[in-house]
């Protein structure tokens, strides 16, 4: 009935380009974006908080290793609620944040593939470690002069 009422009142679907229809298909409004940004980062969190609890089990670095990388994936997603994906992923890879990105995304990868097909441990949560030390440096690059302050931090405390 409502496809009839807008092709009866000139508004037809069809004259629209595709892209105009997906986007107009797929946009949220501002409330929806917030809630599932924290629901996103909250379950990240939940999921790192989670595996760091497991990492004391006996064979638990397995599961750390998995609930570590799954909360850090949900929490690097849940941005995309609040931007888009097409503008984070352009935001990403942006030259300041280029090669924290990088180190990132290899850690992510590595530290599951330590774990499930190499069989090393140690391996594992030196990924894990490198994980959240790139994910902290990504963070400080939408901080203004964060990054500036966290080195002249570390240079004043080494000499």
């Amino acid at each position: 009935m409502d496809k009839l009422r807008r092709v009866l009142s000139g508004q037809d679907d069809e004259e629209q380009g595709l892209t105009t229809q997906v986007l107009d298909s797929s946009t949220l409004s501002f409330g929806t974006r917030v809630k599932w940004f924290a629901i996103c980062f909250v379950s990240g969190i939940l999921c790192s908080i989670l595996g760091t609890a497991l990492l004391w089990l006996p064979g638990g670095l397995k599961l750390f290793a998995v609930f570590y990388t799954i909360g850090n994936v949900a929490a690097l997603s849940s941005t995309c609620f609040l931007m888009g994906p097409v503008k984070q992923l352009k935001r990403i890879f942006e030259p300041t944040r280029l090669i924290a990105t990088i180190v990132m995304l290899f850690c992510l990868v590595f530290t599951l593939c330590a774990v499930f097909w190499w069989g090393k441990k140690g391996l594992a949560l030196l990924f894990c470690i490198l994980q959240f030390l790139a994910m902290t440096w990504y963070s400080l690059s939408y901080i203004p002069f964060a990054r500036d302050a966290v080195i002249k931090c570390f240079t004043s405390c080494l000499s």
